[in-house]
């Protein structure tokens, strides 16, 4: 059975996360690795961080998955004495690609936005700010099943 391809996975995250969802200032996609390169473990994360990569690099991932960008402002160089620059460097080497699904996931209808509503327990969702449809778009606004005090909240908010 063949694995499937960074662009193959990519495919699917597009599929999920439109990138005509993104916003125009966002960095999504692929950032690094190649596109025909073969995936058999996915490294899933919040931010493409070095300990987040020296972790991909422990467990012998393909490709590491990001919520948030590398980068978000032109880059003149990737030079390896600087931070982000060490992440691509240390991504390269080890033959890890780069994905990042950012807003295109936070606004996507079953996103981002709806899985943290649904942490909380809000029903009836609506975006704050629809974008393409009355489900689509930047936030989640709903209500909770039963009247709580803001502590209570706060309280439950913290532990899911």
């Amino acid at each position: 059975m063949a694995h499937p391809s960074v662009a193959d996975v990519l495919a699917l995250l597009d599929a999920r996360y439109p990138p005509a969802l993104a916003a125009d200032w966002d960095a999504i996609g692929l950032a690094c690795g190649d596109p025909e390169a073969s995936v058999r473990r996915i490294l899933l994360a919040v931010d493409p961080v070095r300990p987040v990569v020296q972790e991909a690099i422990d467990v012998q991932a393909d490709l590491l998955v990001t919520h948030h960008p590398l980068f978000l402002r032109p880059v003149h160089s990737v030079a390896a004495t600087s931070a982000k620059g060490r992440v691509v460097h240390d991504l390269i080497g080890h033959g890890i690609a780069l994905i990042c699904a950012h807003t295109n996931a936070d606004h996507a209808t079953g996103g981002v936005s709806d899985a943290l509503a649904a942490a909380l327990g809000l029903q009836g969702l609506r975006p704050l700010e629809p974008l393409a449809d009355p489900v689509t778009g930047t936030g989640r606004v709903g209500t909770l099943p039963a009247r709580v005090s803001l502590e209570q909240f706060a309280e439950h908010v913290a532990a899911v």
